[in-house]
């Protein structure tokens, strides 16, 4: 099954996105996380903004969160001020906990490092 593409508006900026569920390794144990990936008016054709989520860590959490429009939103922000340039042509930009982890609060959710 094709994620959706959605759309939403930024400070008169639209941008499209979609998310999707896969398995990430971290630490050396399979984790579910959701794979974030969003684009600038320019469609697929401008820099793609890409993070991984994985639910925040705690006890007895089952990891079953997915993120609302609005937590996307503060992903998008957070690319945005770390960044990322939506109106550039190809590229990708990669939010991870390593360099942007600071930056990054959208609760009940973390970033994940990206293999290097």
């Amino acid at each position: 099954m094709r994620a959706r593409l959605r759309q939403m508006h930024i400070d008169g900026r639209t941008f499209t996105w979609r998310a999707a569920l896969h398995r990430v390794q971290v630490d050396g144990f399979s984790h579910r996380a959701v794979y974030v990936r969003a684009w600038g008016s320019g469609g697929k054709n401008s820099q793609k903004l890409e993070a991984d989520l994985l639910s925040t860590p705690g006890p007895y959490v089952v990891d079953n969160g997915y993120p609302t429009p609005a937590e996307v939103r503060a992903v998008i922000i957070c690319g945005l001020k770390s960044g990322w340039q939506p109106e550039q042509r190809g590229g990708t930009f990669v939010l991870s906990d390593r360099k942007h982890g600071s930056k990054f609060a959208v609760p009940g959710f973390q970033l994940t490092n990206t293999p290097t």
